[in-house]
């Protein structure tokens, strides 16, 4: 009995075959284009998006017998909103990411407009372009042609996960979970529905929104015409953070994890209590098929990843993330170089979306070498940030690609004073998404069958002078202070 799971990220779609004991079999993965039309725009193509998931899936299939699957589990890039026809599947124009800045000035203006208290208590969110209704509203003011065909029903409104259900199904289902409906601005956390007050204040029609489905059960079902001949229950859903916070068998109040990809995401569960903060934001993590819902404070970093795929994209010095490693160990530090990747603005606990990025400390001395130092530092402070104004934890599970680098570990668990532990499978992402469809499909009775499956790889214990580290972390701060606002 094995499970697939996509896992259909903000760079590309990966496809995992899941096993019964938590391995991954197979492993298929295909990028996506990345669409910059203005500074501080980022849309994707969703066509572009749905033949990653199925090349994905192919490469699956080429080396896995599709009959032993019991079941498809999918997780996402949040926050990141597209149109298509309920008829043609087509999309009619491209996804406003979740990285977009677009909206910045609409959030002020909605600020000094006095809703964002109001926003606040009902969503657990704060008025910033990161969320989906200030998208859609965007779409509503600036592009009234395709808005008119929003509101006369024929175009469909949805995330990732809905739009890959859509086209899984031949458009069947219209359909999302709790874990990205709260993550749009129009979603009554508390209430676990869609907010009528909230769809009123963005202009959004609710008839156009995905019906709401539980995290795990019979969700959906694929059509084999559409989907490369497979017919599977969907049976698991959950946005990319909380499906890394279910892979990492997170279950209990109080467990907390740090996924770093694109951006990096540290949760921590808070069981059925919603924790409201000024600098976290209060979500959804799951929903079970009873109804109950279970919540997370989370702290949102928006780049993480992606700053080291700048390096390697942008200014070109390193060829692979996974040089970065070898290249800054070449340096015992970064002889005063921080780098602040603000390079879509700052998320927890700063926020400000006028941010951008900056390198100081720049001397005649300074190498390729500091500067990837720098950037691996950036990760773990951002991460630290997060952490301080969180409650304490006495040890923090990190996944995600760079999980993978052993450096940047280390830096973490310094910079925290407390032990970083790193499972076996560091694809808890994917992993989340397989689980939930397990036990939608009854591959898993109970969380209590999914936590035996977690295993540790490595833990990091934390080393080193406890004053160096805090004094490298407030020369961090006095540079993240110096990078805000530079885009007013």
């Amino acid at each position: 009995m094995s499970v697939l799971a996509i896992d259909a990220g903000t760079t590309g779609v990966t496809a995992l075959v899941v096993e019964r004991d938590g391995s991954i079999a197979v492993k298929g993965y295909q990028e996506f284009a990345q669409h910059f039309p203005r500074p501080g725009w980022v849309e994707h193509a969703p066509e572009e998006i749905w033949q990653a998931a199925l090349e994905a899936t192919r490469q699956v299939l080429k080396v896995y017998d599709a009959a032993q699957l019991e079941a498809v589990g999918i997780t996402n890039q949040r926050e990141t909103v597209m149109l298509w026809d309920r008829e043609t599947l087509a999309a009619p124009r491209r996804a406003i990411v979740w990285q977009d800045r677009r909206t910045a000035d609409l959030c002020t203006r909605l600020r000094d407009e006095g809703h964002e208290p109001r926003v606040r208590d009902l969503t657990g969110l704060r008025l910033d372009p990161y969320f989906s209704g200030t998208k859609l509203m965007w779409l509503r003011e600036n592009e009234p042609h395709t808005w008119a065909l929003v509101e006369s029903g024929r175009y469909a409104i949805g995330t990732v996960d809905s739009y890959l259900i859509a086209r899984m199904s031949r458009g069947t289902y219209h359909a999302t979970d709790v874990s990205n409906a709260c993550r749009t601005l129009l979603f009554d956390l508390e209430a676990g529905d869609w907010s009528d007050e909230l769809c009123d204040l963005f202009g959004v029609p609710r008839d156009a929104l995905p019906e709401l489905v539980s995290n795990w059960g019979e969700l959906a079902v694929t059509d084999p015409a559409s989907y490369l001949g497979l017919s599977l229950p969907i049976a698991g859903v959950a946005g990319d953070q909380q499906s890394a916070l279910f892979g990492q068998t997170c279950f209990d109040v109080g467990d907390s994890k740090c996924t770093y990809g694109t951006g990096s995401f540290v949760l921590t569960n808070t069981g059925a209590t919603v924790e409201r903060s000024d600098a976290l934001l209060a979500t959804a993590a799951w929903r079970a098929p009873s109804g109950e819902i279970t919540y997370a404070s989370e702290g949102s970093i928006f780049v993480t990843g992606a700053a080291v795929q700048w390096l390697r994209d942008g200014i070109q010095i390193v060829g692979s993330a996974a040089e970065t490693q070898a290249v800054a160990s070449t340096v015992d530090d970064t002889e005063g170089v921080v780098f602040v990747p603000a390079l879509t603005g700052l998320g927890a606990p700063d926020w400000d979306p006028h941010a951008r990025g900056m390198i100081i400390g720049l001397t005649r001395g300074t190498t390729r070498a500091h500067i990837v130092r720098a950037t691996l530092e950036a990760i773990a402070f951002e991460v630290r940030d997060v952490l301080d104004v969180m409650p304490a934890v006495s040890s923090l599970r990190v996944d995600g690609g760079a999980a993978a680098n052993d450096l940047l570990c280390q830096i973490q668990a310094d910079q925290l004073g407390v032990p970083v532990e790193r499972p076996t499978v560091v694809e808890t992402t994917g992993l989340g998404a397989a689980f939930l469809a397990g036990l939608g499909a009854g591959v898993w009775s109970s969380t209590d069958d999914l936590r035996h499956t977690w295993a540790l790889d490595r833990r990091f214990e934390p080393v080193g002078d406890r004053a160096a580290a805090d004094a490298a972390h407030a020369r961090w701060r006095d540079a993240v202070q110096r990078s805000k606002g530079w885009a007013v």
